[in-house]
């Protein structure tokens, strides 16, 4: 009698299961990636496992979009019931009793890119601390600091400047930003989208035309970049961002465009005088999160 000994299941990897679910909510491989703090290439090759292992295909990819195939919406009630539940077992061992609320502050441009994975990820470890954000210019965000508004925030600065300063815990490259294709950076005056006074992004691109006696006029003023990047998305201005920050719909330009290369800047995260358990687990967070994007920089 001949007894057929059947393979054990393969078990399901949680950082697999999460980009999966990632990918589904957001509907692209390149904001997953940004989400799950991995490259689009791991991305798709922990879905290729993932396929392989469930003899399924996951999703349906064009050109522009990215949707769930049956098998997909199957699996992704399944996925996020098993990460919930994984997030359950590891808060009732991992300092349980820590509880409480911290206000953390953030520039536009970090609270846009970055605060929503990093809250998300601190939620899943620290279920009982609460985290109120505050979106502002770093002058603003440094006043609110020093009236004990905040607990802690991020701020944007200019390399050495404020040296005693906090800590820093990013440092980025900007460059002159322009719409794929465009004709912006080829007028005269030159149109740019730019920040108030006290931004060290307009502080460095605006001394770097003066100094190479280049005509400009501010075309577009906000406090928020997704102004900027709509400006430069439709060609009506160029403007100096992180390099980070450009999209598909976007190119850098620079000495070849007859434009001045631009320096770089400094992320800092500053803390209040008075701190705690809960805070320096926030700070924690946000250090290991920004570690982890240099690490996919490099």
């Amino acid at each position: 009698m001949t007894v057929t000994i059947r393979q054990p299941l393969p078990l399901l990897d949680n950082d697999i299961l999460r980009t999966f679910v990632a990918i589904s909510e957001t509907g692209s491989f390149t904001t997953a990636a940004d989400r799950v703090f991995r490259t689009p290439s791991a991305v798709s090759m922990q879905i290729k496992k993932l396929e392989e292992q469930l003899n399924a295909t996951l999703f349906l990819r064009d050109a522009r979009s990215v949707t769930l195939t049956e098998s997909g919406e199957t699996l992704l009630p399944y996925a996020r019931r098993m990460l919930a539940l994984s997030n359950e077992a590891v808060g009732r061992f991992r300092m349980p009793e820590m509880k409480g609320v911290v206000r953390l502050g953030a520039p536009d441009d970090i609270g846009e890119r970055y605060m929503p994975t990093i809250l998300r990820r601190f939620a899943e470890v620290y279920p009982a601390i609460m985290v109120d954000l505050t979106v502002d210019t770093s002058s603003q965000l440094r006043r609110r600091l020093q009236e004990q508004r905040l607990d802690l925030t991020l701020v944007n600065c200019a390399p050495g400047v404020v040296s005693h300063e906090g800590e820093v815990i990013h440092t980025e490259h900007l460059v002159w930003a322009g719409a794929k294709c465009g004709t912006a950076h080829l007028r005269d005056p030159l149109p740019v989208s730019i920040w108030e006074d006290g931004c060290c992004w307009r502080a460095d691109a605006l001394a770097r035309l003066d100094k190479d006696k280049r005509q400009y006029r501010i075309a577009y003023l906000s406090a928020h970049t997704m102004a900027q990047r709509a400006a430069v998305i439709a060609d009506l201005a160029v403007a100096p961002l992180p390099r980070s920050y450009l999209t598909d719909d976007m190119v850098a330009l620079g000495n070849k465009h007859g434009l001045p290369e631009l320096g770089s800047f400094e992320v800092r995260l500053l803390t209040g005088a008075e701190t705690s358990e809960t805070i320096r687990a926030v700070a924690d967070s946000v250090r290991f999160a920004f570690s982890e994007m240099i690490g996919m920089a490099a």
